[in-house]
């Protein structure tokens, strides 16, 4: 059983680590947006019964216009992604990438409620990402509880 253990964290690390480069690499694939193009885009969906949609173009353009901020958080997907999938590195991986699938979850959790399929997979890559700490609790856990003197 603790061999069927070892393979599903192992499937885990994989899976997660996959995504998350993916998703730092695809941040690098798009040019850099203008305020310009962004009020373009938001003038589309400028309608009361589109105001999900006009909400998550203006988040997600927002970070783009940064001019650092989108490309910040794909070399941190994609580092973070490679220290997973790495065996020695998964757990301070999965520390670092912990804000970030919680993030990703609440995005979708509160900008695209109606998109069960992205909740799934958003809850699931977080759900993996806390088994990974958690797995590991017995190497972090002496920085959270010390024992008294």
């Amino acid at each position: 059983m603790n061999k069927y253990i070892s393979i599903t964290f192992i499937i885990f690390r994989l899976i997660l680590g996959g995504f998350m480069i993916y998703g730092g690499v695809q941040k690098f694939q798009s040019p850099p947006i203008t305020p310009i193009e962004v009020l373009g885009k938001a003038n589309k969906f400028s309608t009361p019964e589109k105001e999900s949609t006009l909400q998550k173009i203006l988040y997600i353009s927002g970070a783009k216009q940064t001019g650092y901020f989108w490309q910040v958080l794909g070399f941190c997907e994609l580092l973070f992604g490679l220290l997973i999938i790495i065996q020695y590195t998964s757990l301070i991986g999965s520390l670092f990438l912990l804000p970030i699938t919680l993030h990703i979850f609440l995005f979708h959790l509160f900008l695209e409620a109606d998109d069960i399929n992205e909740l799934i997979l958003t809850s699931s890559l977080f759900g993996i990402n806390m088994a990974l700490v958690l797995k590991e609790k017995e190497k972090w856990k002496h920085l959270l509880w010390m024992k008294p003197i």
